[in-house]
């Protein structure tokens, strides 16, 4: 009798367990997303970004371009309100001058900060923000979502929490600041089927 019991209960179990032991298998990881994230060599799109302050009614919208290079870094071309041009890559982040030059801009400014994680969100690096950040992901391949939760007291004191979702790519950025304000970074029509142009490999190589 005990012995038909315990077959019974274990024929049960298997079948569960099994489910459990593949769900897990299958599940989506901040390694998954990684991967993913970095495989396209160059990714072209645009960009609307929503500043929300407290202290204004409507947000301060900014239009552009941006060109991702894995093995050069982030082409940020502003649009509106104002035309401006960055550029964000290991070696520092330069700004365009009237003559076409690029100059070296601080890094330790706020607004630094804000494009270096952008463009490790956008490579997939997931490695350097583990340096600073608390990873959390969820959902799959072709939705998913990121939470970033500051670990340093620096980070802690500008940012409360970054939400980040996307599928192939990365499709929207969220930055929520401990004062009560917020960013909103749309990425719009972004693509990874067209090749750098002789103009953007020559902005990377200045």
């Amino acid at each position: 009798m005990m012995r038909r019991l315990k077959q019974s209960i274990a024929s049960k179990l298997t079948p569960t367990v099994a489910m459990l032991l593949s769900f897990n298998a299958h599940a989506f990881d901040l390694h998954q997303l990684s991967e993913q994230l970095a495989k396209p060599s160059v990714i072209h799109g645009s960009f609307i970004q929503e500043k929300h302050l407290r202290s204004l009614p409507q947000p301060l919208t900014s239009k552009g371009n941006f060109v991702l290079a894995k093995d050069f870094g982030l082409l940020w071309l502003l649009n509106t309100p104002l035309k401006q041009d960055y550029r964000i890559s290991a070696a520092g982040i330069a700004r365009r001058d009237a003559d076409g030059s690029w100059q070296v801009i601080p890094g330790k400014t706020a607004g630094a900060q804000q494009n270096r994680l952008f463009l490790a969100v956008l490579q997939g690096d997931s490695s350097g923000l583990e340096r600073d950040f608390e990873l959390r992901v969820s959902g799959d391949a072709l939705a998913w979502h990121l939470t970033l939760v500051p670990r340093s007291l620096m980070l802690q004191q500008v940012f409360t929490q970054i939400n980040i979702d996307g599928g192939a790519l990365v499709e929207q950025i969220e930055l929520l600041e401990t004062q009560g304000d917020r960013t909103l970074l749309k990425m719009i029509d972004s693509t990874s089927a067209q090749p750098l142009s002789d103009s953007e490999r020559a902005d990377f190589a200045r």
